[in-house]
């Protein structure tokens, strides 16, 4: 084979740790391992959900060779050049994998490479892109028929990842209110339902501090509400990537969170056993503790739980590709919490100085227009309906306490919401899809 580059272009930490790992793990699979023969590279561009630590996480990646981070990535769109100056052989395949599309149009004529894109609800460009792997169909039915033949339906890389994490076969240990590790659960099931009639409930705070404020004090002092009233369910939070666990542990804390007494929340401190192979742990002045769970992805533990509370975010699409039943949360307490909003209006809330009015003026304007417009968590986007809860306002956590304990006792509504989260996504295999088509791009460099 000719000697060749991928380069992998990604951004924010859902498409590095959902799009790019099973692809390239697919490409490894599709190409071979001989880094003289096969190259890849990942470049990572801004994201306003990022988190810095993007590249550490691609860098992991065995199948990976070298990444250079998104705070080089404009020398590099507008140059050519790297940072650390990179060879770069003759022949490649620049690889879309997040990011603005019009990226690797730009990239792949710098470097004379041919272009493959992932594309989940829209694909541009079509004069200047050499092939697209499309997640459905109905993103090719407006394309002109002289593009037509480079568009392929690959499938929903969201499974792919899923699917790739399901095979792991393991067993979680849950915490009982004294610390104690009991209640063993197959990891390797996909069901929603959890085995041995242990109801586990995972909490999805988010992993930046704009969403943390609000989203540990509440979720936690709805688990402590749950558990009053159904002690036997169990609460684990799937710890991101990017956060550690003291700074998790911070949000909990009202000394140093504020925001925490406004949902009567009285905090939590954080428990890290001697043994390595206990699971850290958050223990309320209740005394609930809940389980922190750092490996990732969490993918095979999320598939244990009968629903997750969540905020919005890229969370949303990881649950609904796992058809795991949730309930989105926008508390709205202290609007200037919520600078995390994509694009230019979480680029506007974060200014230094006028950033606190951006922050209340955008969110103002949120929830006075665009919320009577339409949906926020992605399944619920996808589905042009609302599949899934969306609670937006001065949310407390008895009311969603109560949501829960409904769901909970009516086990045939959350049967319901995970069949209807089956249907509204694409097919697995996307992973490798791509990789073939990579693949037939490398071949027209040998024809």
């Amino acid at each position: 084979m000719t000697q060749v580059d991928i380069l992998i272009l990604s951004n924010g930490p859902g498409e590095v740790t959902t799009w790019v790992r099973p692809v390239v793990k697919a490409l490894r699979q599709e190409l071979g391992n001989d880094r003289s023969v096969v190259r890849i590279s990942v470049v990572l561009s801004p994201c306003s959900n990022g988190s810095g630590k993007e590249a550490a996480i691609a860098l992991s990646y065995p199948e990976v060779d070298r990444v250079q981070p998104a705070e080089h990535f404009w020398q590099f769109l507008l140059w050519g050049k790297t940072f650390e100056n990179w060879d770069w052989r003759s022949h490649g395949v620049v690889v879309f994998l997040g990011g603005d599309q019009i990226f690797p149009v730009v990239i792949g004529k710098k470097l004379g490479y041919r272009t493959v894109i992932y594309a989940e609800w829209s694909a541009r460009w079509h004069k200047w892109i050499d092939r697209f792997g499309v997640m459905k169909p109905e993103v090719v039915a407006d394309v002109s028929q002289k593009y037509a033949h480079k568009f392929t339906v690959v499938g929903d890389l969201m499974v792919e990842a899923s699917s790739h994490s399901s095979l792991v076969i393991g067993h979680l240990s849950l915490a009982n209110d004294k610390g104690q590790m009991t209640n063993d659960i197959d990891a390797s099931a996909t069901s929603h339902k959890v085995e041995d009639k242990t109801e586990l409930i995972g909490l999805l705070p988010g992993s930046k501090a704009a969403k943390l404020a609000q989203g540990v004090p509440l979720s936690l002092s709805i688990a402590e509400y749950i558990h009053a009233k159904r002690p036997q369910t169990k609460f684990v939070i799937p710890v991101a990537p990017t956060l550690d666990l003291q700074t998790l542990a911070s949000f909990a804390d009202p000394q140093k969170n504020p925001i925490a007494e406004t949902f009567g929340f009285g905090g939590a401190s954080l428990i890290v056993p001697e043994d390595a192979n206990s699971k850290a742990l958050l223990k309320t002045t209740t005394g609930l503790t809940v389980e922190l769970w750092q490996e990732n992805p969490a993918y095979h533990l999320l598939s244990q739980c009968c629903i997750c509370l969540t905020t919005v975010g890229a969370n949303t699409a990881e649950l609904g590709a796992l058809a795991v039943p949730m309930i989105v949360l926008l508390p709205t307490q202290q609007l200037d919490a919520m600078r995390a909003w994509d694009g230019l209006p979480g680029l506007l809330a974060n200014l230094p100085g006028v950033g606190t009015a951006f922050a209340n003026a955008i969110n103002w304007l949120f929830l006075t227009f665009v919320r009577r417009k339409g949906l926020l968590a992605w399944p619920n986007i996808w589905a042009q309906e609302e599949i899934v809860p969306e609670l937006m306002g001065e949310v407390q956590p008895p009311e969603i306490g109560e949501m829960v304990l409904d769901f909970l006792a009516h086990p045939e509504k959350l049967d319901d919401m995970h069949a209807k989260l089956r249907n509204i996504r694409g097919e697995s295999g996307a992973a490798q899809k791509i990789a073939i088509l990579v693949k037939e791009e490398i071949d027209n460099f040998e024809d």
